[in-house]
């Protein structure tokens, strides 16, 4: 089950929920007085940033993908629509394998 497709998919999730954790629950914590969003928002892009380090490990070890496959995707993970941006280096591995 964890193989690029299970990476791509859980990166594009993640990617969502950072988005709208930065760009609608805490704007909405801080304009309007309401922590709600973020503590459920937050709590789901926690849980989904360790699951797709979690995936990202096991698949690079899985395919021999380079540390520095590794080291991108965890840097992409912490920058706002980084996971996008990864997601279109996995896709040209894809294609060069």
């Amino acid at each position: 089950m964890m193989n690029k497709q299970t990476l791509r998919l859980v990166g594009f999730l993640e990617g969502i929920s950072f988005i709208l954790l930065l760009f609608i629950a805490m704007p909405v914590k801080y304009m309007m007085g309401n922590p709600l969003l973020v503590k459920y928002i937050g709590m789901g892009h926690g849980l989904l940033f360790m699951l797709l380090l979690a995936i990202l490990f096991v698949v690079c070890q899985k395919h021999k993908w380079p540390n520095k496959i590794f080291i991108l995707g965890f840097v992409a993970a912490i920058l706002p629509f980084g996971p996008f941006i990864f997601d279109q280096k996995l896709k040209k591995l894809d294609e060069v394998n």
